[in-house]
Order: structure tokens, then C-alpha cells, then sequence
């Protein structure tokens, strides 16, 4: 992941963690001077190499490792609120559970969504624009009632707001790199820094998006009683030696289920 420091972000941490007392500004036009000094020289540097053995020389000194994280991300257009979740992979129940746990973030379901052509949701691109949804993804927009709607392949300007929610979260929520000793406590860190943008203004809009996340969620739809399970649903049938394979895993079945196919 790319530790880039924004004027901004280096604010942020002088304040949160030395005390600066100064203003924005001040570190602003510093890091303009900086940049500026920096254009002059060029160095060229083997990236992959450097990076490779910078990371395993970490792991055996503190012992730390570091993992590979996919990230979900919702954007409210409207309001600008956000949030984002890790996972350690990119599964259908990683997509799900990302879903729900949005929608009890925000308070509602939105009306419409609009996603980009990821497999997990969409089974087949057909010719007239239209896809065929997955089985997944089909029971999630049956359960919250919601609109699907995908943007052309290929075409990232079709979802600017997210893609703008990925690079502000990459900025501001993954620099310095995140600690976290579970996903747990790196997702309560996150959502906590989710709540946290909400008192700031986003554009040149008077209100926080707090103030107008209120307007948001008196337009999105009542959760449903009862959350949709974040689980993926196959049908898989048992062999006649007492066991089922599931995905990578093989269960031992009792001898009624033998022979059978069950979901």
C-alpha cells in the first residue's frame, strides 16, 4: 500500500499525537517548500526490490506481519458519509457481511446502489446491458429491497464518488500502516474514523456530513426486521463413504445423509 502523506494527514498527526498547536497553513506552505526542494533531485530506486526486503527484515525483528487486506467501501453521494471495512479476503461472505454491516452503519438501506462488474454480484455481462445477477447477490436485494445498478466496464468515471472514498481512505484512514492485533479492532478503528469524518465539510458545503447525513437517512429505506445471514449457500451432495465436500473441507456425514444431496 502506498504511504503517501497529504499536507492534510500531516497535520492531523502533529495534532493528534504531538500537541501542534499550530495552524493548518503553517504546515501546508512547509510541505509546499518541501515538495518544491524535493523536484530538484532525482533518485532512482529499486522499488520492488527495496520494499521486499525492508518487509521481511521487519518480521524478524519485531515479529510482526504484515497481511494483505481487501477494504469495502460505500459512499452516501449525497451526504459524502462513508465506511469501510477490512476483510482478509475478498469472498461472497466478506461482500455480504460488508453490506449489512453498512446498512446498520447509515441507518437504512439506500434506494439504488451502483457497483462495478466485480463476479461476486454478477454471473454474466449480457448484450443489451443488462446482467445476470448471482445467487448471492440476488438474495441480498431481496432482503433489503434495494436497486442495483452496475457502471460500463471498464469505465472507473461512472463511480467517481467511491473512487474518490477509496483514495481519501487510502490517505487518511491507511497512513501510517494500521496496527490492529484482529480484524475486529482494525474495523472498530475504522468505523471510529468513519464517525469522526462525519464533523467534517466536505466541498464548499455550509453543514457537516453529520448535519446532512440526517436529510440522507430520512430518504433510505427501514431496515428489515431480521439481517440478512452473511453466508454463501451451495448444494453439495454426500458420498456413500459417510463424508461431504464443502469448498477446500471434508465433513464426515452421519449414515442417514449418506447418498444425499442437501444445501
Amino acid at each position: 500500500m502506498k504511504q503517501r502523506h497529504t499536507a492534510k494527514r500531516i497535520f492531523e498527526r502533529l495534532r493528534d499525537e504531538h500537541d501542534f498547536a499550530g495552524g493548518y497553513t503553517v504546515v501546508k506552505d512547509h510541505v509546499r517548500l518541501c515538495r518544491a526542494r524535493g523536484r530538484e533531485t532525482f533518485v532512482r530506486w529499486h522499488t520492488r526490490r527495496v520494499m521486499r526486503r525492508w518487509i521481511l527484515a521487519r518480521r524478524r525483528r519485531d515479529r510482526r506481519v504484515r497481511q494483505k487486506i481487501h477494504f469495502l467501501c460505500m459512499d452516501l453521494p449525497q451526504s459524502d458519509a462513508c465506511f469501510v471495512k477490512a476483510y482478509p479476503r475478498e469472498t461472497t461472505e466478506a461482500f455480504l457481511d460488508g453490506h449489512v454491516s453498512a446498512f446498520a452503519f447509515f441507518g437504512g438501506v439506500p434506494l439504488s446502489i451502483l457497483y462495478d462488474n466485480t463476479t461476486i454480484a454478477v454471473a454474466k455481462i449480457l448484450g443489451d446491458g443488462k446482467r445476470e445477477r448471482t445467487r448471492a447477490f440476488t438474495e441480498l436485494c431481496s432482503h433489503y429491497l434495494f436497486r442495483d445498478r452496475f457502471a460500463r466496464p471498464a469505465k472507473g468515471n461512472d463511480k467517481g464518488k467511491v473512487e474518490g472514498l477509496v483514495k481519501f481512505s487510502r490517505a487518511n484512514f491507511m497512513v501510517p500502516v494500521p496496527h490492529a492485533a484482529s480484524f475486529d479492532d482494525l474495523n472498530a478503528v475504522l468505523e471510529e474514523r468513519c464517525r469522526a469524518r462525519q464533523r467534517d465539510h466536505a466541498g464548499r458545503h455550509a453543514e457537516t456530513i453529520g448535519e446532512r447525513l440526517v436529510a440522507d437517512r430520512a430518504a433510505l429505506r427501514p431496515l428489515p426486521a431480521v439481517p440478512l445471514e452473511p453466508c454463501e449457500k451451495r448444494a453439495a451432495g454426500s458420498r456413500r463413504w459417510r463424508s461431504c465436500a464443502i469448498g477446500p473441507t471434508t465433513t464426515r456425514c452421519r449414515p442417514p445423509m449418506a447418498s444425499r444431496t442437501w444445501w
